[in-house]
């Protein structure tokens, strides 16, 4: 790793189902999957360490949500900022294998600095996982994402 690369993060999610959880993570959004035990399966989810933690289903915490842009978006959720052509390519795959989108692909801060496209889907324990890529990428951190471009 270099200076300027940012080491992979790690992190755990609870599911209620681990066979559903190794298709919707391997078959659908294809991670490749690492170490497993019948309590839990690490994957590689776009470089990082995903694993996912049987829990019972009482165990596995709702999700509230916030308003964004005019849309209810989970409070809890994560994922990978993509490329531009990638996120949509991602987009028809999804369209393609009939998933159901919680926020369908669409285009967010449209004509600000902060643009980006997003979509929300769940997994099969109701993780919310949020796909975006930015118009500009270097917006990522931008401190006022909201200000029209000029």
């Amino acid at each position: 790793m270099t200076s300027n690369q940012r080491p992979p993060f790690h992190l755990a999610i609870p599911v209620i189902d681990l066979e559903k959880a190794r298709e919707f993570y391997e078959d659908l959004l294809g991670c490749r999957r690492g170490r497993e035990s019948d309590r839990w399966i690490d994957f590689d989810f776009y470089g990082h360490q995903l694993v996912t933690h049987l829990v019972a289903p009482e165990d596995h915490p709702a999700s509230a949500t916030n308003p964004v842009d005019g849309q209810a978006v989970p409070a809890g959720h994560f994922g990978p900022i993509l490329g531009w052509d990638e996120f949509h390519r991602l987009a028809e795959g999804l369209r393609d294998a009939g998933v159901e989108f919680v926020i369908a692909p669409g285009i967010r801060f449209e004509g600000k600095k902060g643009e980006q496209a997003t979509m929300f889907i769940a997994d099969p324990s109701g993780n919310h996982l949020e796909f975006k890529a930015f118009r500009d990428i270097g917006m990522l951190f931008a401190a006022d994402p909201d200000t029209p471009l000029n």
